[in-house]
């Protein structure tokens, strides 16, 4: 046989090995989706029955794979299928990306969060965000600002005059009490160090630095085709509407592979640029507990393994509702190894949950056009991790 022939047949051979490799793994990759999806259906379907959800995306990444698995309609009207590109409100996961904005401040030199606010905007001198920090503000330590701003200054050209007038019910850091107003503000200072609008600092540098290219605040007419339609506790149809500092607390419009995508950031930084990985690192840093969770900006934490009562108790009303003793962390604690981080989000018409351990390299999104009770959602959320970190 001729050299040619032999090297021919040697060719063959590893174009075969190839080929059986190729099919090996997509075989490893199909099986592994159908256990996934096995097990998202499992969690997922009794709920949506039960709380008559309409439509609901989940996305789930492990090791850098990700993968998607949606159920139901974006809009009972029109009757689209929900996608992993659909447009879902996420309320107050939105809070995790102001912090991020404003940690990016800090890392790039603008802002220090050790700064009071009424350092940073000089119109609030005189009241009592002269004694409040920024980093209060993005922890909800300032002394008890409510959950929602009063109806008569929900507006963004009253707000100001609301945070003037406003009196703390406890002394600044010693108190959690969870609050659009409070991290509002604080992205609000953040944009002010930064010399530019919140929402152009949001759609023009943080989002396009974390490579996502479906995340909105305004969502653009030429997507809205996208945007999944809301419904209340009755069904009804609804959106968020503007508010005062609306875009910082809860503002945030994207989509289940997007938001996907700004977890795999999450866990897996080294790739962005150097103040983003440092901005990064800042919001999960832990600064005080509460319970069992530690407070992070925006983000909040738990020792992983993490039991599902924990989970549930950090996620609860109570949490949301009530004034908490706080018990600050001095130094600051940096990322533990062990570790879940998660937030919940809600609208009007809209459920969010987003939940990580990094030490796995796993993570979890799940969107809704309903706003359905918290203890569902991390229910689902603990049954599927669970069960992929066996």
């Amino acid at each position: 046989m001729d050299s040619v022939s032999i090297m021919r047949k040697k060719n063959q051979k590893k174009l075969i090995s190839y080929s059986a490799f190729a099919l090996l793994l997509g075989a490893s990759h199909s099986f592994a989706d159908e256990r996934i999806e096995t097990i998202v259906k499992a969690a997922i379907e009794p709920v949506m029955q039960q709380q008559k959800i309409p439509g609901l995306a989940v996305a789930i990444t492990v090791h850098g794979q990700p993968h998607y698995f949606n159920y139901g309609v974006a809009s009972k009207e029109n009757g689209k299928a929900v996608t992993e590109n659909t447009l879902f409100e996420i309320g107050s996961v939105s809070k995790t990306y102001t912090a991020t904005l404003a940690a990016y401040a800090q890392a790039t030199g603008k802002l220090s969060l050790s700064d009071n606010a009424s350092q940073v905007l000089p119109a609030l001198r005189g009241s009592a965000f002269d004694n409040i920090s920024v980093l209060q503000l993005g922890t909800y330590t300032a002394g008890g600002l409510p959950l929602q701003f009063p109806s008569e200054a929900d507006h963004q050209d009253k707000m100001l005059g609301y945070f003037k007038q406003w009196k703390p019910t406890y002394a600044a850091g010693t108190h959690r009490q969870y609050s659009n107003p409070s991290l509002g503000l604080f992205g609000y200072l953040a944009a002010h160090s930064m010399e530019a609008p919140f929402d152009e600092l949001m759609e023009k540098t943080l989002l396009p630095k974390l490579g996502l290219k479906h995340s909105y605040l305004k969502v653009p007419q030429n997507q809205m085709g996208l945007y999944a339609q809301g419904y209340t506790k009755d069904d009804k149809p609804v959106r968020v509407e503007p508010g005062a500092l609306d875009s910082e607390a809860y503002g945030v419009k994207t989509s289940a592979s997007d938001l996907l995508r700004y977890v795999e950031a999450n866990m897996n930084p080294a790739s962005l640029e150097k103040p983003l990985q440092q901005a990064i690192a800042i919001t999960h840093t832990g600064y005080y507990t509460v319970g069992g969770m530690t407070q992070g900006l925006g983000w909040e934490l738990y020792n992983y393994p993490v039991t599902l009562d924990t989970l549930l108790a950090g996620n609860s009303s109570q949490m949301a509702f009530e004034a908490h003793e706080v018990q600050w962390l001095t130094p600051p604690q940096p990322q533990r190894d062990a570790v879940l981080i998660n937030k919940t989000g809600s609208t009007g018409g809209f459920g969010a949950y987003v939940a990580f351990i990094p030490a796995k390299d796993i993570g979890i999104v799940i969107l809704a056009n309903k706003n359905y009770p918290n203890p569902e959602r991390i229910k689902i959320a603990h049954k599927i991790l669970s069960a992929l970190t066996e």
